[in-house]
Formats: C-alpha cells, structure tokens, sequence
C-alpha cells in the first residue's frame, strides 16, 4: 500500500504503557531519536504492538511545527532536532524539509509567513514539534 503521509519514519517500539481506552507507545527512530505515539488500546491490539515490534511512524505534514529552538513549558511529546535542508514555497504555504538528528528527514507543511518570520533556509537549526496524537502506527 502506498500513503500520501510524507513523513514514514522507520523504528522500534521501547514501551507500551496502555490505558483503559488509549495507549502511548515509545518508539526509537531507525536514527536514535524517540517519538512516542498515543493510539487507541484497541489499535495496539489489533497490530500486535509490543516493545521490540518494528513499526513505521506516521505523521502528515501539515501537523509537524517549527521552532527555531527547543520549547519548554508545552505539552507536545515529541521534539526532534534538526537542520533545514530545503525549503519550498508556494502562493500561501511552503513545505520545509529538515534532517533530524539520526540522518532522517521530515516535512513539515507550514505558512510562507512563518518561514520568513522564523528565517528559515537550508543550515538553519530548527526543532520539529509533533503532538504524540498526531502519530499514527503501521506494522509491516
């Protein structure tokens, strides 16, 4: 099956800690970084999803933010730093290609205001920001 999701990142579950209806999974990155997803309980199940399960990270582009720095004091799990390696824009929006720490990459799909108000080119060091319940879980 081929997906229109960009942002496919190849890992290992660490840990599954399950809920009465929804669980957080802790997944290392094929490139060292940790990204945790909350899925429901039903889905772990139904994947077979426990630690040492290989797993593909799924997230659209249009739900990965940018920063120029890291962020404290926000609820979002999952900071991955990188640089930019290219920028594309469009008439209202541009997508940003970063390189995370590890050698992978994500897209993120952004406004051209919010680039040129974070100055973002290729070299600049940002940090894409991704809420655990925008991480969606596929097995092979």
């Amino acid at each position: 099956m081929s997906l229109s999701i960009r942002n496919q990142l190849p890992g290992t579950v660490l840990a599954v800690t399950p809920g009465e209806v929804m669980a957080t999974v802790k997944v290392r990155l094929d490139g060292g970084q940790d990204l945790t997803a909350a899925i429901t309980r039903e889905a772990v199940e139904d994947l077979g999803i426990a630690e040492g399960s290989a797993v593909h990270a799924l997230v659209k582009s249009t739900e990965v933010a940018l920063a120029t720095g890291p962020v404290v004091g926000v609820s979002i799990r999952n900071q991955l730093p990188g640089t930019v390696r290219e920028v594309a824009s469009g008439g209202a929006m541009a997508t940003v290609r970063v390189g995370v720490d590890g050698g992978q990459d994500v897209t993120a799909a952004i406004t051209r205001e919010a680039v040129a108000d974070l100055g973002l080119t290729a070299g600049v060091p940002v940090v894409a920001l991704i809420k655990s319940t925008e991480v969606s879980l596929a097995t092979a």
